[in-house]
């Protein structure tokens, strides 16, 4: 595969051929100023140590150490061949709720920018696991898939949303389901299933399914699962498009955190739980926890360096700049019974 690693510097090449117009405009114009004085045959026998075929030649290699240095200049490489390296560590999937209810300003600005912040310090923070993340409401979705890519997860955290689900609820069963079934196969066995983890954040209001159900499931397969309870117990109402959202009877909605339920799912599965602050939302303490675990070995695919090409065509340019410098463009007395430029 080939490419250019700078290819802006390409449009410089179009200053090429605006030269040699100058170039033969100027010439033309010289030529026009001579022949005021006389014959430019005679003009040229009186003159004989002027070689116009130097200057044309003296050009030619300027132009041509221009073009090699702006491609030296735009980094020419060839290479991209895949190479796997190994690396220790575990496979973390955030599971994150999207609900209404996690637009309650009891945390400022609200329960879901202050998780999205929060996701991405702890990206920030990581250097050899992998991650990924659901997000839910009713039903969940895949948003991104295990990847060891921290910048492409980061842009993917920053764009959770309610919108992004369109059935509206707290289905923290299924979402729990789905995590689970979204670890990479690479740590499927028993042995390897100890570095897989779940953290899930969620203001703990489920009104779908059985969420202990599959917390159970994940306890028999290895998997902990960390729970952050974000919210209040005196909880907030909820704000949408600048209106509060109120119940049949005209009464405003507040979402309060249950605490309960994910003090179940952490002990059940040998995770931990933790109430978000004003100052924290809790995945500090986790990420402290999950460093205990044991880790295991990892594979990751990533593209090789492309290998730099720009020495060829940088040498070839200062080499034709250099000749270009040393030639006179006068003939030299010495040389001229050469006749290297006869014209």
């Amino acid at each position: 595969m080939f490419r250019f690693a700078n290819p802006q510097y390409l449009w410089l090449l179009a200053a090429i051929p605006l030269l040699f117009l100058l170039f033969f405009w100027a010439g033309r114009m010289r030529r026009r100023r001579l022949e005021r004085f006389g014959s430019l045959t005679t003009l040229a026998e009186l003159m004989p140590e002027v070689s116009q075929g130097r200057v044309v030649l003296k050009f030619l290699l300027f132009e041509l150490a221009l073009f090699f240095l702006i491609l030296a200049a735009a980094r020419p490489q060839f290479g991209s061949k895949l190479r796997e390296e190994k690396s220790e560590g575990i496979e973390m999937m955030l599971v994150v709720d999207i609900s209404n209810s996690m637009l309650a300003e009891d945390f400022a600005p609200n329960r879901l920018e202050r998780t999205k912040y929060a996701i991405n310090k702890l990206f920030d923070g990581l250097k050899q696991d992998r991650v990924g993340l659901v997000v839910f409401a009713g039903e969940p979705k895949v948003q991104l898939p295990i990847t060891s890519d921290y910048r492409m997860a980061k842009a993917f955290a920053n764009r959770i949303d309610p919108s992004l689900v369109a059935v509206q609820g707290t289905a923290v069963g299924k979402a729990l389901e789905q995590a689970l079934l979204s670890f990479s196969g690479e740590t499927a066995t028993d042995e390897e299933a100890h570095s897989r983890v779940m953290v899930l954040i969620t203001d703990g209001e489920n009104h779908e399914d059985d969420a202990l159900a599959v917390a159970a499931r994940a306890a028999e397969m290895g998997i902990r699962i960390y729970t952050i309870g974000i919210g209040t117990p005196e909880g907030a109402p909820i704000r949408i498009g600048g209106d509060f959202i109120r119940d049949e009877q005209g009464e405003m909605v507040v979402s309060k955190l249950n605490e309960e339920m994910l003090q179940q799912i952490a002990e059940q599965t040998g995770g931990l739980y933790v109430r978000s602050t004003l100052q924290s939302i809790g995945l500090e303490e986790i990420v402290k926890s999950i460093e205990a675990m044991e880790k295991t070995e990892l594979s990751v695919v990533r593209f090789e360096e492309f290998d730099e090409q720009y020495p060829l065509p940088l040498a070839i340019g200062l080499f034709l700049l250099i000749i270009e410098l040393l030639l006179l463009d006068r003939r030299n007395p010495l040389l001229a019974h050469l006749n290297i430029f006869r014209e």
